[in-house]
Parts: structure tokens; C-alpha cells; sequence
């Protein structure tokens, strides 16, 4: 099958939806599909083989983030381009209602259009003031999923009907089988967080706090943090005795993330809100990580309603201390929530979760035969 996925997100720039539309290419070209992928990128950015870049991005704020994105003339000009050359059997759009390439891809495409929604908003006022462009967008769409039951919900309140709902998917071999960083976790314990940490909602705040409340009676305890930023920042507001026991890896490639998932005893995931899914937590569970959760309702379901993971109130950082405190001096309770946490993650397996999407793949084929847009055949 020959299959053309658009992401709306620059490449440029690390984030979740970026790295499942690569995860997906992958899974489908190893099950023997052939792939292209088309997103913003500047033309100098290292990319894999079956990435196209459609040229620079800008940012854009959006869901509590800033989104890079491309649109216009000349993204226009380029995504009809990639679709003529391309010739697919199917696309495979993410975001569709992101003023970016995936709906440009919507509003040319001829054939089978699959849209993949990873966004948890469910209140909007930019949706509702473009309902009538994103009414067009959707009813070029064939087949829609979601990556959890809260962006499936959008779908149900923003623009009627449903969707099918196949999570995000995880690369569980390879973060199952990564080396942990040389010297780490260390005898003195670690606790991790990977993200964007200059951004409000992602808690990192919550995590430096209960972090110096933690280390205070815990001399050897470190501090392993990934993720774009600058180390002042990172260190803001931290008693200056816990510098040295802070170690700031800053971006990290693919293979680095799972080895740095692999170095700590417990993973923290303090987000505050704006989560659909909770993509780190299920590759912290492949990486038989210990998790300490805020109680979000997305991060609820993907730990199995805290049998894989321990949760804590959303914002309260004395119960992100003890939860985090109370892993750190047991052991056995770690090992449990790794098993479980293993045992859980196999059905975020992407070869799983890939037939999953292919099945999505064969129904919207089926019922595009015989269709007709703008007069033309699909």
C-alpha cells in the first residue's frame, strides 16, 4: 500500500505528535508499506529518508504551547506537488483542523483521506469562529481517529459523529533494551522529567519544588531532566546547594531519550492540563520506569487507573513529594509498578497498534470507491 502521512508540526522541533507520525511510518514500512511523509522542516534539517520537507515553519501559539507550523501559497503549492508525485492509496492526515499542512492536504486531496485528532480541547473559540472552513475539512474526510477517548470527545462536541479510537503507539523494544547513562541511577536514587519545562502546563515548577523537599533528606538523590531550555532556567528558584546534583541533558535524540528513561528510579509526569494521551508515560513504561502522575484524566487511562503507575492530585506538590518519597524508599513497590507497567504498555506496541491503523487504512478505501468530489472521481 502506498501511503502519504502529513504532519502539521515542524520537524524541527521536537514534540508528541511529531514523533507518532514517525513511529507510524516506520511500523507500516517495516510490516512492508511503502511511506512518504510530508511536514515543515527547514531544507537543511537532518531527516529520515521518507520525510519530505515543506519549508520553514513559524510558531503559532496553541493548547497552552506554541506550535511551529506552515501555510500559505507556497505550502499549498508544495503539498499538491507531494501529493501528484505521491500518488497514494491513502492519506493519513494529523490535526486536520490546524491551520497548517494537514488541511491543505484535506482540501486538495482526491482520494481516501484517514485524520488522526490528538488534541484534548474541548472548549474553543478559534473552533467555533472557523466552523464553516473546518465543516468543509471534515466532510473531505473519510475515516477519523483518536489517540484517546478525551480527543475523540472534541469530535463529539466541536463537529459531530465520532471516531475510532487507537492510541498512541510506543517502540516498546527499544526502550525495553536501552543502556542507562554511565553512572546512573546511582546508589543515591534519581528521579527524571522530560519535556518542554519552560512551559506551565507541563509542571516541571511542581517537580522542582517537591524535588529540594525530596533531596533535603536525601543526600545522593539527583535530579536527571531532558528537554529544550536553558539551564538557568531549569535551576530558577532551586536552593543553590542542589545545583551540582541537577544534570541537564537539554535536547536528546530518539535512542537518548530511552536510555535517560532507563537511568532514573522514578519518572515524573507533574503536567497541570492540555494532555490527550500521555505518549512519555507509556515509553517510561516500556523503559520498566517507575511513574509518579498528576491525576489527569488522560494519564489515568494510560496507567490503568494508577495500577501501572502512582498518581497524585493535579497541582499539589506535597502529594507529588510523598508519592515520589514513598517510591524512592521501596523498592518492591517500584519493581510492582514496572511489572504491571510492562504488562499494561503491550498494547500500545506499535506493531499493534499499526494493524490497528491499517484496518482504519482498508475501510476508508472501501467506502471512497465510487465517491466524487468537486465532480471528479475518487
Amino acid at each position: 500500500m502506498r501511503v502519504g502521512i502529513v504532519c502539521p508540526y515542524s520537524f524541527d522541533v521536537p514534540g508528541g505528535v511529531q514523533n507518532h507520525v514517525m513511529d507510524l511510518a516506520e511500523a507500516l514500512i517495516a510490516l512492508g508499506h511503502e511511506v512518504s511523509v510530508l511536514a515543515p522542516a527547514d531544507e537543511d534539517v537532518p531527516l529520515p529518508p521518507y520525510v519530505v520537507a515543506a519549508g520553514r515553519s513559524v510558531p503559532l501559539p496553541y493548547n497552552g504551547s506554541v506550535a511551529r507550523i506552515s501555510f500559505g501559497p507556497v505550502s499549498t503549492t508544495r503539498v499538491r506537488r507531494w501529493l501528484a508525485r505521491g500518488d497514494f492509496d491513502v492519506l493519513h492526515v494529523h490535526e486536520p483542523f490546524t491551520l497548517s499542512l494537514s488541511m491543505l492536504a484535506v482540501l486538495a486531496a482526491r482520494g481516501p483521506v484517514v485524520a488522526t485528532f490528538h488534541t484534548a480541547m474541548t472548549r474553543s473559540r478559534a473552533m467555533a469562529a472557523a466552523q464553516g472552513l473546518l465543516q468543509l475539512v471534515l466532510e473531505r474526510i473519510t475515516a477519523r481517529i483518536a489517540v484517546s477517548a478525551l480527543a475523540r470527545k472534541v469530535q463529539v462536541e466541536h463537529v459531530g459523529g465520532g471516531a475510532v479510537e487507537i492510541p498512541n503507539g510506543v517502540a516498546v523494544a527499544k526502550f525495553a533494551g536501552a543502556a542507562p547513562l554511565p553512572g546512573w541511577p546511582g546508589e543515591g536514587g534519581a528521579v527524571g522529567f522530560l519535556g518542554r519545562f519552560t512551559e506551565p502546563r507541563k509542571g516541571f515548577g511542581l517537580l522542582r519544588t517537591a524535588y529540594a523537599e525530596l533531596a533535603a533528606s536525601r543526600p545522593g538523590l539527583r535530579l536527571l531532566v531532558a528537554g529544550p531550555g536553558e539551564r538557568e532556567e531549569l535551576l530558577e528558584g532551586l536552593p543553590a546547594g542542589l545545583h551540582e546534583r541537577v544534570t541537564y541533558l537539554g535536547k536528546v535524540s530518539e535512542e537518548d531519550k530511552a536510555r535517560m528513561l532507563r537511568s532514573v528510579d522514578v519518572y515524573v509526569a507533574p503536567n497541570t492540563g492540555g494532555e490527550s494521551f500521555g505518549m512519555i508515560l507509556t515509553e517510561a513504561m516500556a523503559a520498566g520506569t517507575a511513574i509518579v502522575a498528576s491525576d489527569l484524566d488522560a494519564f489515568r487511562r494510560v496507567l490503568d487507573g494508577g495500577r501501572a503507575g502512582a498518581l497524585f492530585p493535579v497541582g499539589d506538590v506535597d502529594a507529588l513529594a510523598a508519592r515520589a518519597g514513598e517510591l524512592l524508599d521501596d523498592p518492591a513497590r517500584r519493581s510492582a509498578l514496572a511489572a504491571a507497567a510492562r504488562q499494561v504498555v503491550t498494547e500500545f506496541d506499535w506493531p499493534v497498534v499499526a494493524e490497528r491503523v491499517l484496518e482504519v487504512y482498508a475501510t476508508a478505501i472501501e467506502a471512497t470507491d465510487g465517491r466524487v468530489i468537486d465532480g471528479e472521481p475518487v
